[in-house]
């Protein structure tokens, strides 16, 4: 009986054996969260750029409304008054990039300096004694604002709203009672004030044009708070409190400490400011001080921090402070009626802004 066979299926034949090209496969589709930018969008990304370009119109404009500025000791003049708010901003922009304002600054500076003036003359102690008393005092307001902030969960606006109103009754209260007048005694004659004034508010001499001695603090701290942000881990915490403060804490960021350390940040920038301003000019006036946390604010605001935290920089905060003093003071040397000081800071605020969240919106786009 024969068999019969089903012959096998012959195999499929080998197309890359045989030269054609294999079928062509659609291209994955790019992953966003790992595309790069060139190098001109990650600078016209920075939190700074709108703030540079604020800086280099504001100057322009004023070289030209004003040549009297770009003389060197003018430019000098500009750098001082620039850096009086510039050491604040440092401090107050920090804070805002970690999610917070401090509505008590302003106050903040004339206590310390007042605390310094008060403690030394009463009780005839070298004026050395009654600085460190005072940056023990500006730490203690700035954690005391910190601490109650996390404890009572309220928002820091009405935190350092209440901080303002009580150190401004404290200033003016304190200093009638205790000395009977509205300003400090002068310190021009204790033991230690002339160097302490020599640390505080002297100048320094480069090429023949004298440069506040203001003016390094604010460059070193720019320095410090930018080295903080960038290239420590506490920098990291900064950002990530200010952008989601639940997320950061869910992976193990520590919120209490970094937003307490940002408030006697503050305060150690106001002590600093509040010596200046105490060797300076010998003695403080209690009333002074009110409504600089706005230029403090604004100025961190023009150079690009958020004010719903997790963006900006320090080095932006500083050229916000550059554009205070380029108007504060063009406007002097332009012969202009000053009046119109404030009014053209808040224009430059509202377009500084504008620009920021433009340059931002079209680096998100691409």
């Amino acid at each position: 009986m024969s068999s019969t066979r089903t012959p096998a299926a012959a195999p499929a034949p080998d197309r890359s054996s045989s030269g054609a090209p294999p079928t062509p496969t659609a291209a994955a589709p790019a992953d966003e969260r790992v595309q790069t930018r060139g190098p001109l969008g990650a600078f016209l990304a920075r939190p700074e750029i709108g703030a540079l370009v604020g800086a280099l119109v504001v100057a322009v404009f004023f070289a030209v409304a004003a040549p009297s500025i770009t003389a060197p000791q003018s430019i000098s003049t500009v750098l001082y008054g620039a850096s009086t708010i510039g050491i604040m901003v440092v401090g107050v922009s920090l804070l805002m990039i970690g999610g917070e304002f401090d509505l008590s600054t302003g106050v903040a500076v004339i206590t310390s300096a007042l605390t310094a003036s008060m403690f030394s003359w009463y009780f005839a102690l070298n004026v050395w004694v009654g600085v460190g008393v005072a940056l023990a005092v500006s730490l203690l307001i700035g954690f005391v604002n910190g601490w109650l902030l996390m404890r009572t969960k309220l928002p820091s606006f009405i935190v350092t709203l209440a901080t303002f109103l009580m150190l401004t009754g404290l200033n003016l209260a304190l200093t009638r009672l205790i000395g009977g007048s509205v300003s400090s005694p002068s310190i021009s004659t204790m033991d230690g004030f002339a160097a302490a004034k020599a640390i505080f508010a002297s100048s320094v001499s480069i090429g023949g044009v004298e440069v506040r001695i203001t003016v390094f603090y604010w460059i070193a701290l720019v320095a410090i708070a930018s080295f903080i942000l960038l290239k420590t881990k506490i920098g990291n915490w900064i950002f990530a409190v200010g952008g989601d403060e639940n997320a950061a804490r869910a992976v193990g960021v520590p919120v209490a400490r970094t937003k307490i350390g940002l408030f006697m940040g503050v305060g150690l920038c106001g002590w600093l400011l509040g010596m200046h301003n105490l060797f300076a000019f010998d003695s403080v006036q209690s009333g002074e001080g009110v409504g600089n946390e706005f230029l403090y604010i604004i100025g961190a605001v023009i150079g690009g921090c958020l004010l719903t935290g997790g963006f900006g920089s320090a080095i932006g905060g500083a050229l916000g402070a550059l554009i205070f003093g380029i108007a504060s003071r063009g406007i002097v040397y332009a012969e202009w009626n000053p009046d119109w000081f404030k009014f053209f800071l808040g224009l430059m605020l509202l377009l500084a802004t504008i620009v920021n969240m433009y340059v931002r919106k079209r680096i998100e786009r691409k």
